[in-house]
């Protein structure tokens, strides 16, 4: 849990600032292989994930939200921590 806020979060959390363009820089995943390291940290157990809009020029936040939509687990599930 987060504080005394009740929000369940995992022990892990995964940043998602190496996923995106390479254009943005040329240690960066592409968006397939990002979204294969989400689907396995949720099946892991991982549910909480930390992005910003900053991140390959708001890539790494639209490759979370289309991983999300293929899980296909509630939203509810998934905590996102991004910064602006």
């Amino acid at each position: 849990r987060l504080g005394k806020s009740g929000l369940k979060v995992s022990r892990i959390i995964l940043g998602c600032m190496s996923y995106g363009d390479k254009d943005w820089q040329p240690w960066v995943l592409g968006e397939e292989e990002g979204i294969k390291h989400i689907k396995a940290a949720f099946a892991a157990g991982i549910n909480t994930f930390d992005t910003a809009n900053m991140y390959s020029d708001g890539e790494s936040e639209r490759i979370l939200g289309k991983a999300i939509k293929e899980i296909g687990a509630p939203r509810s599930s998934f905590v996102i921590l991004t910064k602006v």
